[in-house]
């Protein structure tokens, strides 16, 4: 009866895939792997491997040193720039997406995948290119079937947890960029994202877009209705922002208290003042009421909207000026209403 690792018990057991020339080594490997209930991929050459790896995406990799076409060093060190590849534009993913951490990533954590080489080298210059180009672990032939068993099960356990961890502290760090009350991305994001947005716009030459707005009289709606039912606002309000922000690096975000900002790339003045009356008409369209308000009996929304392209020469704080100003000017000339700044 085949010994069952504890990997078997979940719902899909492991999958290893060996990368070696000698067939008589890949068959010894097929058939002590599947006695400890893995799922075996062979191939014969580095070329092979990382084609296989790609597709496949297996739990790890058993990869030898001498190979025809290419060999085991230069597939390590592809395979770990594959794994680094993809978590750089899974974090990218993070950055320009203000829905928050998704499958996608988690998955793109999970493709970090542990490479252990077995060879007949065993002089210390190969031990030492091997973990140079990556390998996570190194065993030399004639193989000790004993020791490799216990190898992998350490590999696969440390793998499983630190890719746990990863995504929890991705999790984690998502999170702490998120407003609890609206799911929006709060303060720290907000500010953040304007930065590195900044940067971009001031190489590319293209223009940057703020929209601030403020829920009219909130403070008389909390008074009136209380603030159970005001926060019950808030959420309808960000809900309607969010959905109506034209692009996937628009941001939305809630600026504090009853104030959201969104942040819009690459758009100009008319762009921004187009999405800040559909935003505005939006909010309209939920009628709710508000019958303290002195503007309508329904919530209605205060913009500011401010244009700039970024320099050297101004900085992010200008252009969050030039928006407050504009927002300003909206609450001074009746609210219920959108003012804007541009240079362009």
């Amino acid at each position: 009866m085949s010994r069952i690792s504890p990997y078997s018990l979940t719902k899909q057991p492991p999958v290893i895939l060996v990368a070696d020339d000698d067939t008589t080594i890949r068959t010894m490997l097929r058939k002590v792997m599947e006695q400890e209930g893995y799922r075996v991929i062979e191939v014969t050459d580095g070329k092979q491997c990382i084609d296989a790896y790609e597709a496949v995406k297996p739990d790890i990799v058993l990869l030898d040193a001498v190979m025809p076409i290419m060999d085991g060093f230069t597939c390590c060190k592809q395979l770990v720039q594959i794994a680094r590849n993809n978590l750089i534009s899974a974090l990218a993913n993070v950055d320009n997406d203000s829905s928050g951490l998704d499958s996608t990533i988690i998955s793109k954590l999970w493709e970090r995948t542990p490479i252990l080489m077995i060879t007949s080298l065993n002089d210390e210059e190969s031990v030492d290119r091997a973990f140079e180009a990556g390998a996570t672990d190194y065993i030399t032939k004639p193989i000790h079937w004993a020791v490799l068993r216990l190898r992998l099960r350490r590999l696969l356990q440390q793998a499983q947890v630190y890719k746990q961890l990863e995504a929890a502290n991705l999790a984690l760090q998502e999170l702490a960029n998120v407003d609890g009350l609206t799911g929006l991305a709060n303060r720290r994001r907000f500010d953040n994202y304007l930065n590195t947005q900044w940067i971009n716009s001031a190489q590319t030459g293209s223009p940057l877009s703020l929209i601030l707005c403020d829920i009219d009289f909130f403070k008389f709606y909390n008074d009136c209705y209380g603030h159970p039912a005001g926060d019950v606002c808030l959420q309808k309000v960000g809900t309607v922002l969010s959905k109506t922000a034209e692009k996937h690096r628009d941001l939305v975000a809630r600026y504090g208290g009853e104030e959201f900002a969104v942040i819009m790339p690459d758009t100009h003045a008319s762009g921004a003042i187009y999405v800040a009356q559909a935003m505005q008409s939006g909010v309209s369209h939920l009628r709710i009421a508000h019958e303290k308000s002195e503007v309508s009996q329904y919530l209605t929304l205060s913009m500011g909207v401010a244009t700039i392209t970024p320099g050297w020469e101004v900085s992010p704080s200008d252009l969050i000026a030039a928006a407050d100003k504009a927002l300003y000017q909206a609450k001074a000339q009746g609210r219920n209403r959108i003012c804007w700044i541009s240079d362009g």
